[in-house]
């Protein structure tokens, strides 16, 4: 029995498979299906408002009885200055013009819309509330284990997952540097300083020094990398990108074929869509950023900054402007759908194990 263990247990769930709450990206559908097929969907509730959470949560609900959570980001304290702005504008402008495209107001409300997700999580009894870009404080932690939520956190390094257990996390997401979308770095002093480690790397270093259960993420697509991942000392893994190219997943269809159409070769880590650390496929608004001659305004900044570039971009078919954020093993992508995604994870592992044995 391998999918059996304290993991699954703590999450009464049968299977030890963690959607990633991918913001932007995650439907009620996908989230309830890998729910009913024993696994743990996440909405990916980093961009909503209080009522959109409630909205998805309340369809969640009406189509799985089973398990489900809540991704959240954790605000941000980051300085920026008017001129920052002012001269990532002027940089912007072209693609502004080309999509006929108004500047926007930077409005920063983390804040606010976090402490009401909270609230809504707490509300809608979710089970399980999952974090990203740091821990909070300690005041919800407490908020939110009186309102029996299990707590899942993300690390990039062993310190991260050390601090994420001292914080009073119930498991941890050991996030590899294959992994897809934003990094959830929360210690490094600055975007350089950020750590890049593997997940097969990562994982068993941070095994060594936790208690609490490891979930494993990074490039893991298949039966071979969840259990390559429960081998290393995981007791479950976190599935990004080969959940977003599912016929349920709400990733627009440039994404699903960019990373359909891609090599191993193809990403690379950069900040210049959000002001944050994120994998995805490189293309030409990455490759131009790259040049850019100032400091890229921080998260959330730059992320509102180019929001309307990206979304006119993508709603056009042009790949070339858009985040196409993708894990390191874009060859094993397939289309498919969620249930199709899920049987074959499931019978692969069992077919391993028999080869093994």
């Amino acid at each position: 029995m391998w999918y059996s263990n304290s993991l699954t247990k703590m999450l009464s769930i049968k299977y030890p498979i963690i959607q990633a709450g991918m913001a932007g990206s995650t439907t009620p559908e996908l989230v309830a299906t890998v729910s009913n097929k024993g696994g743990l969907g996440c909405i990916g509730a980093g961009y909503f408002t209080a009522d959109k959470l409630e909205q998805e949560i309340q369809k969640v609900r009406s189509m799985t009885v089973q398990p489900f959570g809540v991704n959240l980001f954790v605000p941000s304290h980051n300085n920026y200055t008017e001129a920052q702005v002012e001269h990532m504008n002027a940089w912007l402008k072209p693609y502004r013009k080309a999509l006929d495209l108004e500047e926007p107001v930077v409005n920063i409300t983390e804040e606010q819309q976090f402490n009401n997700a909270i609230e809504m999580v707490i509300k809608h009894k979710v089970p399980v509330c999952c974090f990203t870009f740091g821990l909070p404080s300690q005041e919800i932690i407490s908020k939110l284990k009186q309102a029996n939520v299990t707590l899942v956190g993300t690390a990039t390094s062993v310190e991260e997952a050390i601090e994420n257990e001292r914080v009073g996390m119930d498991m941890v997401v050991a996030q590899g540097s294959e992994a897809g979308g934003h990094r959830g770095s929360f210690l490094a002093k600055n975007q350089q300083t950020q750590p890049l480690i593997g997940t097969m790397s990562l994982v068993p270093q941070v095994v060594e020094h936790l208690s609490i259960p490891i979930i494993a993420a990074g490039g893991i697509m298949n039966g071979r990398g969840i259990l390559a991942s429960l081998v290393l000392g995981a007791q479950g893994v976190q599935m990004g990108t080969a959940f977003l190219t599912t016929e349920e997943s709400g990733a627009n269809e440039v994404v699903k074929q960019g990373i359909l159409n891609s090599k191993e070769t193809d990403t690379r880590v950069t900040d210049v869509f959000s002001g944050k650390l994120a994998r995805g496929i490189n293309n030409e608004f990455a490759e131009s950023l790259a040049k850019y001659d100032g400091e890229i305004p921080p998260y959330p900044v730059q992320n509102q900054l180019t929001n309307t570039i990206r979304k006119t971009a993508a709603a056009k078919g042009n790949s070339k402007w858009t985040h196409m954020w993708s894990g390191q093993s874009p060859r094993l992508a397939k289309r498919q759908q969620v249930t199709q995604l899920f049987d074959n994870l499931v019978s692969e592992v069992d077919a391993l194990l028999q080869t093994i044995h």
